[in-house]
Protein backbone atom coordinates (compact mmCIF):
# COMPACT_ATOMS: atom_id res chain seq x y z
CA UNK A 1 0.00 0.00 0.00
CA UNK A 2 3.12 2.49 0.57
CA UNK A 3 4.44 1.24 -2.58
CA UNK A 4 1.10 2.63 -4.16
CA UNK A 5 0.63 5.73 -2.82
CA UNK A 6 4.79 6.55 -3.34
CA UNK A 7 3.95 5.40 -6.71
CA UNK A 8 0.40 7.82 -6.99
CA UNK A 9 2.80 10.64 -5.26
CA UNK A 10 5.21 10.11 -7.92
CA UNK A 11 2.55 10.71 -10.87
CA UNK A 12 0.96 13.51 -9.39
CA UNK A 13 4.88 15.11 -8.93
CA UNK A 14 5.36 13.89 -12.56
CA UNK A 15 2.35 15.27 -13.95
CA UNK A 16 2.83 18.19 -12.01
CA UNK A 17 6.14 18.65 -13.40
CA UNK A 18 5.21 18.06 -17.03
CA UNK A 19 1.72 20.76 -16.52
CA UNK A 20 5.07 23.56 -15.03
CA UNK A 21 7.36 22.33 -18.38
CA UNK A 22 3.78 22.77 -20.53
CA UNK A 23 3.44 26.52 -19.06
CA UNK A 24 6.89 27.20 -19.17
CA UNK A 25 7.15 26.28 -22.74
CA UNK A 26 3.73 28.33 -23.22
CA UNK A 27 5.22 31.60 -21.88
CA UNK A 28 8.69 31.25 -23.69
CA UNK A 29 6.42 30.74 -26.82
CA UNK A 30 5.10 34.11 -26.54
CA UNK A 31 8.25 35.65 -26.98
CA UNK A 32 9.97 33.97 -29.44
CA UNK A 33 6.34 34.40 -31.62
CA UNK A 34 7.03 37.80 -31.16
CA UNK A 35 10.88 37.94 -32.31
CA UNK A 36 9.98 35.87 -35.28
CA UNK A 37 7.45 38.97 -36.43
CA UNK A 38 10.06 41.18 -35.70
CA UNK A 39 12.37 39.49 -37.68
CA UNK A 40 9.81 39.00 -40.68
CA UNK A 41 8.95 42.72 -40.29
CA UNK A 42 12.88 43.26 -40.35
CA UNK A 43 13.13 41.27 -43.15
CA UNK A 44 10.55 43.21 -44.93
CA UNK A 45 11.85 46.92 -44.34
CA UNK A 46 15.49 45.63 -45.46
CA UNK A 47 13.86 44.03 -48.83
CA UNK A 48 12.22 47.54 -49.44
CA UNK A 49 15.06 49.37 -48.78
CA UNK A 50 17.43 47.68 -50.95
CA UNK A 51 14.41 47.79 -53.89
CA UNK A 52 14.50 51.91 -53.36
CA UNK A 53 18.55 51.84 -52.91
CA UNK A 54 19.54 50.21 -55.96
CA UNK A 55 18.33 52.22 -58.71
CA UNK A 56 19.64 55.25 -56.60
CA UNK A 57 23.65 53.38 -57.23
CA UNK A 58 22.62 52.54 -60.38
CA UNK A 59 21.82 56.31 -61.04
CA UNK A 60 24.89 57.15 -59.72
CA UNK A 61 27.38 54.90 -61.43
CA UNK A 62 25.86 56.55 -64.11
CA UNK A 63 26.51 59.82 -63.57
CA UNK A 64 29.98 58.77 -61.96
CA UNK A 65 30.67 57.63 -65.72
CA UNK A 66 28.90 60.73 -67.39
CA UNK A 67 31.82 62.92 -65.30
CA UNK A 68 34.64 61.02 -66.23
CA UNK A 69 33.71 60.86 -69.73
CA UNK A 70 33.49 64.81 -69.80
CA UNK A 71 36.79 64.94 -67.79
CA UNK A 72 37.94 62.84 -70.32
CA UNK A 73 36.79 65.77 -73.18
CA UNK A 74 37.95 68.66 -70.69
CA UNK A 75 41.54 66.93 -70.66
CA UNK A 76 41.65 66.75 -74.46
CA UNK A 77 40.81 70.35 -74.55
CA UNK A 78 43.42 71.25 -71.72
CA UNK A 79 45.76 69.24 -74.22
CA UNK A 80 44.87 71.22 -77.30
CA UNK A 81 45.20 74.48 -75.70
CA UNK A 82 48.65 73.92 -74.20
CA UNK A 83 49.62 73.23 -77.81
CA UNK A 84 48.43 76.11 -78.93
CA UNK A 85 50.15 78.21 -76.35
CA UNK A 86 53.53 76.63 -77.27
CA UNK A 87 52.80 77.25 -80.78
CA UNK A 88 52.17 80.61 -80.04
CA UNK A 89 54.92 81.24 -77.85
CA UNK A 90 57.36 79.35 -80.90
CA UNK A 91 55.78 81.71 -83.45
CA UNK A 92 56.50 85.41 -81.13
CA UNK A 93 60.40 83.97 -81.08
CA UNK A 94 60.40 83.17 -84.66
CA UNK A 95 58.58 86.42 -85.14
CA UNK A 96 60.78 88.66 -82.90
CA UNK A 97 63.95 86.80 -84.33
CA UNK A 98 63.23 87.05 -88.10
CA UNK A 99 61.20 90.57 -88.49
CA UNK A 100 62.04 91.97 -84.78
CA UNK A 101 66.07 92.91 -85.24
CA UNK A 102 65.25 94.90 -88.56
CA UNK A 103 62.56 96.59 -87.22
CA UNK A 104 64.27 97.85 -84.33
CA UNK A 105 67.20 99.24 -87.04
CA UNK A 106 64.74 101.11 -88.94
CA UNK A 107 63.11 102.69 -85.74
CA UNK A 108 66.17 103.37 -84.89
CA UNK A 109 67.43 104.97 -88.17
CA UNK A 110 64.10 106.43 -88.45
CA UNK A 111 65.02 107.95 -84.91
CA UNK A 112 68.31 109.26 -85.89
CA UNK A 113 66.92 110.91 -89.20
CA UNK A 114 64.54 112.75 -87.69
CA UNK A 115 66.71 113.90 -84.55
CA UNK A 116 69.44 114.91 -87.35
CA UNK A 117 66.40 116.74 -89.51
CA UNK A 118 65.73 118.78 -85.87
CA UNK A 119 69.43 119.58 -85.57
CA UNK A 120 69.80 120.69 -89.14
CA UNK A 121 66.35 122.68 -88.74
CA UNK A 122 67.45 124.58 -85.56
CA UNK A 123 70.59 126.24 -87.09
CA UNK A 124 68.93 126.76 -90.28
CA UNK A 125 66.61 129.15 -88.52
CA UNK A 126 69.12 130.43 -86.42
Amino acid sequence: MVAEVARLLAAIAGLLAALGFAVLVGILAVPLVKLGRTFDSATRALTEMTDHTLPVIDEAAKAVASGNVQLEKVDKVTTAAADVSQNVSALTALFAATVGGPMIKAAAFTHGVRRALSVFGSRSKA
